[in-house]
């Protein structure tokens, strides 16, 4: 599929998606805010937290500064109440610009993270028709069922918008260009599995007239990912099914189940950049989701070995641990405060951030495995080897091993990278390796 097949229109934004490596904030959560904003004082120019974390986004080798929502809501961003205005908890407009001024002066692409499937009850529109009823003025902007409004979910405080109505559609252009305007340069789209394709096909090609170079990427977490954006002309989807395989396969020691997703994950590349990820605000971080510590790194080397656009959680990168729970409260955990400056964070792991910074490395040196097509050339309950092909004739190959023993390989190559280093043509136990075969 070409860019002029979609039905967002002609548009070619690989220039610098295919360079940008992602570091994921959950802005509410890293700043220290209140959970609530009619509990929190004036606490102005918190944004301004982030600015201290920037040159270690750098110094990991990352280029892009992905954060969760920003706009004013009543609790955790999710139930925007305002789309124009930045939350208080964290400041104002002049903190959002000093902000996106301080990474572009590093060379850092800013996301934005948009909630559009649905709304807070306090966003004017939307508490004027629960106000009015199905029949008022206002019941154009809401979802009904049945006489009554449909919720997000279930949660009673997450309204779903219309998606057919002109002025949900209208809403959502004003906002991305205002944004854009701005300085950002794209936008992660919140629940978009929920939101009918035909909404962005509709939304975003009066968006890209503007802002061509603009990089729209869904939240899908099922459904048919390539279908979804043949269908809404988005460019990226978050890549669910290559992060289960990921952490479930080194955990159970089974890499049948990654060798069997790393076949959807090629059919996926080639029509798309998918956002891949071991982390983010929504599930247990990765070095608590994989049951032996040893493997954490083989999950850090698959990431930034396999195709698609990187995004590396916050934390992550030092190796935090914390687990997500159904329960109130029950993301705070992995939302966490962060101090004013990388130094003063207790717990961080040299060991994870430096595989984090070698393999970072390697994927710059190494800029065709954005798009990469990956074969699996051997595999084994605790043995995989991954080879990644490039289109000038490039090659490049993963080897992990699980196993208590060494894990031979029948071929040899200058070694890249690794956990440990090789013994001959052998993989050390627990450990992995990137070689150049």
């Amino acid at each position: 599929m070409t860019a002029d097949d979609r039905p967002g229109g002609a548009h070619d934004v690989s220039s610098w998606v295919e360079h940008v490596i992602w570091w994921h904030v959950y802005p509410l959560g890293f700043v220290g805010a209140r959970p609530e904003l009619a509990d929190a004082s004036p606490e102005p120019h918190q944004l301004g937290r982030l600015h201290g974390w920037l040159d270690h986004l750098v110094a990991l080798g990352g280029n892009g500064l992905a954060l969760g929502p920003v706009f004013a809501s009543r609790t955790h961003g999710y139930d925007t109440t305002d789309y124009l205005r930045i939350d208080p908890r964290l400041g104002d407009d002049g903190d959002f610009d000093a902000l996106v001024a301080a990474c572009r002066e590093r060379g850092i692409r800013v996301l934005l993270d948009g909630v559009f499937n649905h709304a807070g009850r306090d966003f004017p529109p939307v508490r004027e028709a629960l106000d009015g009823g199905a029949d008022s003025a206002a019941a154009a902007w809401i979802h009904w069922s049945d006489g009554w409004p449909v919720f997000f979910e279930g949660h009673d405080q997450l309204v779903a918008l219309n998606h057919s109505s002109r002025e949900v559609q209208d809403l959502v252009v004003e906002v991305m260009t205002h944004w854009l305007e701005r300085g950002v340069d794209g936008w992660r789209l919140d629940a978009a599995y929920a939101v009918p394709p035909e909404f962005w096909a509709a939304v975003l090609p009066r968006v890209r007239e503007r802002f061509p170079d603009a990089w729209f990427v869904g939240e899908m977490i099922h459904g048919d990912y390539r279908d979804y954006v043949a269908r809404s002309g988005l460019d990226s989807v978050t890549q669910y099914e290559l992060w289960k395989a990921i952490w479930s396969s080194l955990t159970e020691r089974n890499f049948w189940e990654l060798d069997w997703t790393l076949g959807r994950h090629r059919d996926l590349v080639a029509e798309l950049d998918p956002l891949t990820f071991l982390g983010n605000h929504d599930v247990t971080r990765v070095a608590s989701q994989i049951a032996d510590a040893r493997h954490v790194p083989h999950a850090v080397a698959l990431l930034l070995f396999l195709p698609g656009v990187p995004s590396i959680y916050y934390g992550d990168e030092y190796g935090l641990r914390a687990v997500k729970e159904e329960r109130v409260g029950g993301d705070d955990a992995i939302r966490p405060e962060m101090p004013e400056a990388p130094s003063q964070l207790a717990g961080t792991d040299d060991q994870i951030w430096s595989v984090y910074q070698r393999m970072i490395g390697l994927r710059r040196r190494h800029a065709w495995l954005n798009r990469a097509v990956v074969t699996t050339a051997e595999v084994a309950n605790e043995h995989l080897l991954v080879r990644a092909a490039g289109p000038d004739g490039q090659h490049l190959t993963l080897a992990l091993n699980l196993a208590d023993d060494p894990f031979g390989l029948s071929e040899s190559g200058p070694v890249l990278e690794s956990g440990a280093p090789l013994d001959g043509q052998s993989v050390a136990p627990h450990s992995w390796a990137v070689l150049e075969l």
